[in-house]
């Protein structure tokens, strides 16, 4: 085989893969990458290399990704992923999700955590707490739970308290007394 000679070789047995031979036959174009090619950081991940759990999937228990992945089945339990996560319009979810950043189109009730963003679409119905510096809930969307926009480690340090409805009229009501006292508190 004459990898590296200016000659061709007379018979050759595999044809190189960049050949400039045109041929009835095209390769599919399925990656850009090349062994003489370094993959490029920011380029978008190829649509072969993203996981997806279509509809009618059904999983129980911790699921991992390495790359984007994006749901349309349905999962109970627990989803982790290094880069975007996106949980398609016919998805129901029951699961903690974390990930770099989540979008919501379906339904999910448990608690989201994104180190980047998390986007909740008009179709989406979310129930739970979720956590990322940066939020982002379209018109029509729902969504029952609380929201922290600080980063992780910030929020660890506190603790939110949750004062039943009937406390928390009580407390309204005292605070309208006193401003209508003129800001002076009765004895």
């Amino acid at each position: 085989m004459a990898l590296f000679t200016k000659e061709p070789e007379k018979n050759p047995k595999i044809q190189p893969a960049t050949s400039p031979q045109t041929s009835s036959i095209s390769p599919a174009p399925a990656s850009s990458y090349s062994p003489t090619t370094p993959p490029r950081a920011n380029a978008p991940a190829p649509a072969e290399g993203r996981a997806y759990l279509d509809r009618g999937s059904k999983i129980s228990g911790k699921i991992s990704f390495e790359g984007p992945a994006r749901i349309d089945g349905e999962v109970d339990g627990e989803i982790n992923g290094k880069d975007s996560i996106t949980i398609g319009e016919s998805a129901v979810v029951t699961a903690h999700i974390r990930a770099a950043s989540v979008s919501v189109a379906g339904k999910v009730s448990g608690d989201i955590t994104a180190s980047q963003r998390i986007d909740i679409r008009p179709s989406a119905k979310v129930s739970g707490n979720i956590t990322a510096p940066v939020l982002s809930v379209q018109e029509g969307a729902l969504f029952e739970g609380h929201c922290s926009m600080q980063p992780e480690g910030v929020r660890e340090d506190r603790k939110v308290t949750v004062f039943p409805k009937e406390e928390r009229a009580a407390q309204t009501e005292r605070v309208a007394q006193v401003v209508a006292a003129g800001g002076q508190k009765q004895a």
